[in-house]
């Protein structure tokens, strides 16, 4: 499985993947810092990678249907400092990494994670 990690995400996330043995390259590492959704979910899917982003306008299912990537990760902690969303994340990697991915819409709150 090969990761995307939005700019919204600390980039320390890239290491714990590879360390895990998953591919992941970050957004601000490809220059594509603050470009339109649609294009990061284009060149997502072009690459095959699992975004990963705190960023709710990309769950929108009607204009980004999950069925069309790799999967998309919606992470909604219930702090955004960055410390906070680092363990945030760390906490459910795990638990996501067990799931199929491929397809799906994953949006990870404190209580769940709902897939779409």
């Amino acid at each position: 499985m090969k990761f995307k990690i939005d700019e919204n995400l600390p980039v320390e996330l890239r290491d714990d993947l590879k360390a895990l043995g998953y591919e992941a390259d970050t957004v601000p590492d490809e220059g594509l810092m603050g470009v339109p959704d649609s294009k990061l979910l284009e060149r997502a899917r072009d690459e095959d990678r699992v975004l990963l982003t705190m960023d709710k306008g990309i769950a929108d299912v009607r204009r980004f249907p999950p069925r069309e990537y790799a999967g998309i990760v919606l992470f909604r902690p219930a702090s955004t400092g960055r410390g906070e969303v680092l363990q945030f994340v760390r906490r459910h990697l795990p638990d996501i990494l067990a799931l199929e991915l491929k397809g799906w819409l994953l949006i990870v709150s404190e209580r769940s994670i709902r897939v779409r």
